[in-house]
């Protein structure tokens, strides 16, 4: 399967990546688009079958949102709200070389509104908030972060009113999530399990 969207594991982020593959939009603006990615060991893709379901929960929620991208891997989930209508887009990438073709891939789309921070997801958690409408979240599977960057991003001030975050994770993980998050859509594929979750006020 082309590679997507990612999220890497520590023991494999150090890894070069060498070989290229593609990421077809599904939707939107750039929709069919074709933009190369970096086929990297370790990146974990996000199926094609996921992505489109949770653009299909979100459908018009994405015009005029402000989006992060965590754990931004290929930045597929990102650039995909890029061509929905999202008005700007943080991608957070520790890998260098992966963050920079993002960008590369964001110039080739002409899409201004999408700014690229290389750097830990969980520092840059920890760092002064701007409030974000949709989050998604996809670290590392079996590193025991979900429920800490959770948690960060409702303590720390990242959320609108009511954001909507989504959540990968392996299958068999129930996540550990805010009191204000209550779960709105959940599916399965393959080894992982994603949720969107929708926050309400106190």
């Amino acid at each position: 399967m082309t590679r997507q969207r990612s999220s890497r594991s520590s023991a494999t982020r150090r890894s070069p990546a060498k070989s290229m593959g593609k990421l077809r939009i599904i939707g939107g603006d750039f929709r069919r688009r074709q933009l190369p990615v970096l086929d990297s060991p370790g990146l974990r893709p996000t199926p094609d079958r996921v992505r489109e379901t949770l653009f299909n929960w979100l459908g018009q929620q994405l015009y005029g949102k402000r989006v992060l991208d965590l754990f931004a891997g290929t930045g597929a989930l990102g650039i995909e709200a890029l061509s929905r209508g999202a008005t700007q887009l943080t991608f957070v990438e520790s890998d260098a070389q992966v963050a920079r073709h993002i960008t590369q891939n964001l110039e080739t789309l002409g899409a201004h509104q999408g700014h690229v921070i290389v750097g830990d997801a969980r520092t840059f958690l920890s760092q002064s908030a701007a409030r974000y409408d949709i989050v998604f979240l996809d670290p590392p599977f079996h590193q025991g972060w979900v429920a800490d960057c959770c948690s960060a991003l409702e303590t720390g001030g990242w959320l609108a009113e009511e954001a909507m975050i989504y959540v990968e994770t392996e299958r068999d993980l129930i996540p550990e999530v805010p009191t204000r998050w209550s779960l709105h859509r959940e599916t399965q594929a393959g080894e992982s399990t994603a949720r969107l979750y929708q926050r309400h006020a106190p």
